[in-house]
């Protein structure tokens, strides 16, 4: 099944962000991505960038201006759904090559396509966290006397909130991690490297058209099952120790994850206790989750919650976080969240602990609804899944 955001769609998240833009007292704003952070930008126009950054140019009347480096015209014209297209010098790849001979654009001349004659007198930063110097000396050197602020918090509720497109690419990017995580538990074997179990699931990702993993794919064992964030190495698979799993596809631009914890021959009786109370604590938090409810009484009472069954010292940090383009986005529920989840919010139920030389993680996505949350998956939710061999 292919899953796609129409082409008006983007033009109508356009049109949303402008009034947000007038409301802020701004005249425009400038949002920033990279390859690997790239979302703001995909989200606006359905751009991508590849080896070099880019970014849009929105201003609060008239028409958005996507920003790529200066290898990437073709590609962009192909790809993007904006028709205005300009060539940055602080777009280029992380090689900094001159590029003589190819026609480059200034800032300026952006403020120009955009808005006409109309004077730019206050301009917001969006993506501010992976903004690079090279862009920001940019902007200051190339429009002179214009005043600069941080505007992510302008930008950023506009993809809390999810229409039933983008919730349609969501639940079949779901699906697709599912057929990857069963295949990966149906062969992997122990004396297989991390790599080789990953490859299980990237094979199912691509054959079931996933467009690509929608974050780094974890398989590991032992110790750095405790770490909070890894990554798969050559190590091989062993029995009677934890092996944490999260795979994730992404689909039509939008991301998923399913997490848990697997092993062959028998844990150890404390690892296997931390097991067993990690699935209980996953689906505690199911509870919890439903429009009109305080984002930070979710993370206190799951605090608690935790804390009396015995496992305090196990918790490293809040128990949700947003899902959307990125497997992990904004907004966090954690006990400084001061907001109220809403209808149609999509999140990872992310279920960590951390012990002495081991941790596990169990996780899926939700969306949020009136009366509570629509999993995004039922399947790998019973200790079952758990013992391979």
């Amino acid at each position: 099944m292919s899953c796609v955001i129409p082409k008006q769609e983007y033009f109508d998240r356009i049109a949303k962000f402008q009034e947000r833009i007038k409301a802020a007292g701004l005249d425009a704003c400038l949002v920033h991505g990279t390859e690997s952070d790239f979302a703001n930008v995909r989200y606006l126009s359905e751009y991508w960038p590849t080896f070099e950054q880019a970014g849009v140019f929105v201003p609060a009347e008239g028409d958005a201006v996507l920003l790529i480096g200066p290898e990437s015209e073709k590609y962009a014209r192909g790809r993007s759904v904006l028709p205005k297209v300009a060539l940055l010098l602080n777009y280029r790849e992380s090689a900094e090559p001159d590029y003589p001979g190819i026609p480059l654009a200034t800032y300026d001349k952006v403020v120009k396509m955009a808005m006409g004659d109309k004077k730019l007198n206050k301009l917001g930063l969006v993506g501010t966290a992976v903004m690079t110097k090279p862009t920001l000396d940019a902007v200051a050197s190339q429009l002179p006397g214009v005043e600069v602020v941080v505007a992510d918090e302008v930008f950023r509720p506009l993809r809390w909130f999810k229409s039933e497109n983008e919730l349609a690419c969501h639940r079949e990017a779901f699906k697709v991690s599912e057929k990857a995580v069963q295949a990966i538990l149906n062969e992997m074997k122990p004396g297989m490297t991390e790599f080789q179990v990953i490859g299980i699931a990237q094979r199912e990702i691509y054959a079931n058209g996933g467009e690509y993993e929608g974050h780094s794919l974890y398989c590991f064992g032992g110790d750095r099952t405790s770490n909070g964030i890894s990554r798969p190495t050559g190590a091989t698979i062993k029995q009677n120790e934890i092996i944490q799993l999260n795979i994730g596809a992404r689909v039509g631009g939008y991301s998923s994850s399913i997490g848990l914890p697997v092993y062959f021959g028998t844990l150890p009786k404390e690892q296997m206790a931390l097991v067993e109370f990690g699935l209980r604590a996953h689906k505690y938090t199911f509870e919890l989750m439903k429009a009109g409810v305080e984002a930070s009484s979710i993370a206190k009472d799951y605090e608690k919650w935790g804390c009396d069954q015995g496992w305090g010292d196990y918790m490293l940090y809040g128990p949700v976080h947003g899902l959307g383009i990125m497997e992990t986005e904004s907004p966090w529920i954690e006990k400084t969240s001061n907001y109220k989840l809403q209808e149609n919010m999509t999140y990872q139920i992310d279920t960590f602990f951390t012990g002495n030389g081991y941790g596990l993680r169990w996780e899926r996505g939700c969306i949020i609804k009136k009366d509570g949350c629509e999993l995004l998956s039922h399947k790998f939710m019973d200790l079952d899944c758990c013992k391979l061999g």
